[in-house]
């Protein structure tokens, strides 16, 4: 029994020990695993920010014109190049003017008769006119040749609209450019038959420069533009609002600025939209009717704007964006912040945040609100401290 005492005894010292050198492990590593965690954080600094709009477009001709005859006939001669740029009055086709001469020809006839005619019946009311007051004729023949020479004038009036009537068609078979642009397709070929106003048109001019540039804008946004301007969010930027950038189907600026002419004042009921009329200068022909382009329109100013970095924005469980920021007791405090529009890779932020406000944008999955942090600059700016600091010598060979 004896032997057994004395070997349970050592059994049960060294389990004392074992748990004592634990112990005393444990509590020698306890301080490497506590201190605060690490975040990275931005501040916020309010600049000014001119707000933009993109919005959908197409590019329109400013003027357009749909060449047809005015008169009928065969046509003779096409006298321009298609796709030529055309001035207004230059000619363009030519129909046969053989029959519209010879009724230009025949009015004019037609008004010397009558312009002789009157010349005889005035003289006649001259010779009645002295000869009356001797009563050497009656006073009834006078009347009829008073009202014969009125008759005469009259159809001296008719012939003179003949005549021009005439001479106006005879115009008409040349066919002449009523606008300066660069004109299409012709739709006709010499020999063809041309019939006075048809529906057909024989070719379209269109003008490009300057060209307009039809956007639409929701109506929904006009509204929260005048409330943001009314509360004093935004500021109006005036005669800025009035120029607008272009960006083209690639993605590409078009070189120069345009100009807002006019918004619609009716909403198209199927789309809840407006349009947006703008004018661009187009001297290369770069913008061709028809093309879709992106508008850039100013819509005006913040002047104390908070753009808030988008890796420091999440949202809650329903949807709202919240962010995290350090506090002025180095401890993390949740926001629950307002964003109006994305700008680039930030948020703009309406509510919730103001200047100097450190707002976590690293780390955030570590912390929790009400935990005490320790901010850290990020790893690029240290890399690049670090270079400053110690610039790498280049190596130089040593002369043999």
């Amino acid at each position: 029994m004896g032997i057994k005492s004395r070997d349970m005894f050592t059994v049960f010292a060294g389990f004392i020990c074992i748990c004592l050198t634990l112990t005393g492990c444990g509590k020698a590593k306890g301080p490497s695993q506590g201190g605060a965690p690490e975040v990275v954080v931005a501040v916020m600094k309010p600049e000014r920010l001119p707000i933009t709009t993109q919005l959908p477009g197409r590019t329109s001709a400013f003027l357009i014109a749909e060449v047809r005859p005015q008169v009928s006939g065969i046509i003779q001669k096409r006298l321009f190049n298609e796709g030529d740029n055309v001035l207004a009055g230059q000619p363009l086709y030519q129909i046969d003017p053989a029959s519209y001469e010879a009724a230009y020809a025949g009015a004019k006839a037609g008004l010397a008769r009558a312009e002789a005619n009157a010349v005889s019946i005035g003289n006649r009311v001259e010779r009645y006119r002295e000869l009356v007051s001797i009563n050497a004729v009656s006073k009834q023949e006078h009347d009829d040749a008073v009202a014969g020479l009125k008759q005469a004038e009259a159809e001296i009036t008719a012939q003179k609209a003949a005549v021009e009537n005439a001479r106006i068609n005879l115009a008409y078979t040349r066919i002449v450019a009523p606008i300066t642009g660069r004109i299409g397709k012709s739709n006709v070929t010499v020999g063809a038959l041309a019939t006075a106003y048809q529906p057909l048109a024989f070719t379209t001019i269109q003008q490009i420069d300057p060209i307009y540039v039809d956007a639409t804008q929701s109506s929904a946004n006009l509204l929260g533009l005048e409330k943001n301007i009314a509360a004093g969010r935004l500021k109006g930027s005036g005669s800025e609002r009035t120029r607008v950038k272009l960006l083209l189907e690639d993605g590409t600026a078009y070189t120069s600025d345009g100009t807002l002419k006019f918004s619609d004042i009716t909403v198209d009921p199927s789309t809840g939209s407006y349009v947006l009329r703008m004018v661009f200068p187009n001297p290369k022909n770069i913008l061709l009717p028809g093309m879709y382009v992106r508008p850039i329109i100013q819509e005006g100013v913040v002047e104390q704007a908070i753009l808030a970095p988008q890796e420091g924005v999440s949202r809650d469980p329903k949807g709202n964006p919240v962010a995290l920021i350090v506090n002025a007791e180095g401890k993390v405090e949740q926001r629950m912040i307002t964003t109006d529009r994305a700008i680039g890779n930030r948020w703009l932020v309406s509510s919730g945040l103001k200047s100097g406000d450190r707002l976590i944008v690293e780390g955030v999955q570590k912390v929790r609100p009400g935990v005490p942090v320790k901010i850290v600059t990020p790893e690029a700016e240290q890399k690049s401290d670090s270079a400053g600091k110690n610039p790498v010598q280049p190596k130089t060979s040593k002369a043999k």
